[in-house]
């Protein structure tokens, strides 16, 4: 079976510094989860653009689902990305001029496969970024004429799962996605989130600070050394 993600003998680092990240072996098969965590400067969110094909430049290989990210061009690294990966930003990157429900379908317009597999879920895409939202407590009656701007950080940051989400995308990259949750909020988040990924068989890269994560995990990576 093709690994979702296959790392071998990664090394990235950025022009005249040492390297920042360094990985010899990394493999996670359909629906395994990570979790990544480190000091400040370890390399985590690197890894994590490396991985989507957004940093380029490094040395071994990452393959994403059987391709290798460092023989494609940007415009096949952009279309890999749209069909195969869900990412949750930490700056979350709503678009403010779209409301809740047009904001997590936007996945949906940039790929042909995860359309498909929402309306396959759902029926349609619009009612299948409402049964994401409903899941997260963010139902379209209540919120869905709120502009985004409105709502508050902890719902922003459900809106951006919901849209990474959406789809069913092979893998998930989550950039200390529950930063604006208390613990209550945190601990429902994770246990709706990983609900989802086990439905759609996600894999799933996580990095957080929060070790209280990390018993949602099997598996772990520590990233260490200065970056």
């Amino acid at each position: 079976m093709t690994a979702v993600v296959q790392i071998n003998g990664l090394s990235f680092a950025w022009p005249g510094a040492a390297p920042v990240v360094q990985i010899d072996s990394l493999r996670l098969e359909q629906g395994e989860h990570l979790f990544i965590q480190g000091p400040s400067g370890s390399g985590k969110s690197t890894l994590l653009n490396l991985v989507c094909g957004v940093l380029t430049g490094f040395a071994g290989e990452i393959c994403l689902a059987g391709q290798s990210m460092g023989r494609l061009s940007a415009r096949q690294r952009d279309r890999l990305r749209a069909d195969s990966i869900g990412v949750l930003f930490q700056q979350f990157n709503l678009l403010p001029y779209l409301n809740l429900v047009d904001n997590v379908s936007l996945p949906c317009s940039l790929s042909r496969s995860r359309r498909q597999a929402a309306i396959a879920r759902s029926g349609s895409v619009r009612a299948e970024a409402v049964r994401l939202l409903e899941r997260l407590q963010l139902s379209p009656q209540e919120y869905g004429m709120r502009a985004v701007a409105q709502l508050s950080i902890g719902q922003q940051q459900r809106v951006a799962a919901a849209r990474a989400l959406i789809g069913a995308p092979q893998l998930l990259i989550a950039d200390e996605p529950t930063s604006a949750l208390d613990s209550k909020g945190r601990d429902l988040f994770m246990q709706l989130l990983l609900e989802e990924l086990q439905h759609g068989q996600t894999t799933l890269l996580l990095v957080s600070h929060d070790q209280s994560l990390a018993g949602y995990f099997s598996r772990q990576l520590v990233l260490g050394g200065q970056g």
